[in-house]
């Protein structure tokens, strides 16, 4: 009897989910998503510095970890979702880290966003200790990873891109496979560099329209139907920073983190960003006037304060016309 590509599909969740996953990294990003592995039914060893975050994914049912070491011998796939390069080199690496402790054939798949040439160094040194590594960076926001709804860009072999399916898909809706490790960070970079590039040059247009004078509703229903029109303005912006929300989804420091990355990895490609150097320092500036803990979208407060003008805002509960 032929099995079917459905079964074949559940089959695979089955056995992952009894596989013993471990999830490192419970900030504004990895909580929602590891609470999402332990509802839809996967063994969960959680680990933070917070306690309180992993009391939050505990509370659900998840198991804490003593330590990264326990937690690499006692699992067969751990995840991480940390800050920057720093963060996911000292888990993985040292006497301590997953690839001294880990299970011969393990995976170690970091959702973080950092230096491609971290991964690079990372897939070496698993290959050395019998293990693998997936890099699965992150796109949409915090809310999306709330939901379920993130979606994930994956560099990893067929294998083992098969093997950490399932996981995906319990924390979001969108997987795309876009080659061999380190090849998901490198389309993260791209990624980013565009999204917070247009969060800058949204800033700019909307602290011109108010020195001009004119109506901000009726702007941005005329760029909302032309070319001009972007995603970062017409959902992030629209939701966030012209409601007077900028609560952090993703912070103005850490989107100049990013833009450091951006500009190091296309310095050491020889491919010239002058784009990015430009935003990267009005990052910076946003980051001196203490902007750095709120949302990227944020950047539109920094050039009213700059430009000594009302912040832009829409009436409350706006939305664009369909």
């Amino acid at each position: 009897m032929r099995t079917s590509s459905t079964q074949c599909a559940r089959q695979d969740i089955m056995q992952t989910s009894a596989s013993s996953v471990g999830f490192i990294g419970l900030g504004r990003m990895g909580r929602g998503m590891a609470s999402n592995l332990q509802k839809k039914g996967f063994r969960l060893q959680v680990l933070d510095i917070d306690a309180e975050a992993v009391g939050h994914v505990v509370a659900l049912g998840a198991q804490p970890a003593r330590s990264v070491a326990d937690m690499a011998r006692e699992c067969d796939i751990v995840i991480t979702m940390l800050p920057t390069s720093v963060e996911v080199e000292a888990v993985a690496t040292g006497p301590q880290g997953v690839f001294a402790n880990g299970r011969k054939g393990g995976v170690l798949m970091d959702m973080s966003t950092i230096d491609p040439l971290a991964t690079d160094r990372l897939h070496a040194q698993a290959l050395k200790v019998g293990m693998s590594v997936v890099d699965a960076p992150v796109g949409r926001l915090a809310e999306h990873a709330d939901r379920g709804e993130s979606l994930f860009m994956v560099g990893a072999s067929d294998a083992d891109f098969a093997r950490v399916k399932p996981l995906l898909e319990a924390m979001g809706t969108t997987i795309h496979h876009c080659g061999d490790v380190g090849s998901g960070g490198r389309t993260k970079i791209v990624n980013n560099y565009l999204a917070i590039t247009l969060c800058q040059v949204n800033a700019e247009a909307l602290a011109l329209s108010q020195r001009f004078g004119l109506d901000l509703v009726r702007t941005l229903q005329v760029l909302f139907g032309t070319s001009a029109s972007n995603n970062q303005l017409k959902i992030n912006f629209v939701n966030k920073v012209l409601a007077g929300d900028t609560r952090p989804g993703f912070t103005i420091d850490l989107a100049h983190k990013d833009l450091g990355l951006v500009m190091a990895s296309a310095h050491a490609a020889k491919v010239p960003m002058p784009v990015a150097a430009a935003v990267y320092e009005a990052f910076s500036q946003a980051r001196a006037a203490e902007f750095g803990q709120l949302d990227f979208s944020a950047i539109a407060d920094v050039l009213a304060q700059f430009a000594h003008i009302e912040k832009p805002r829409v009436p409350a509960g706006w939305k664009p016309q369909a």
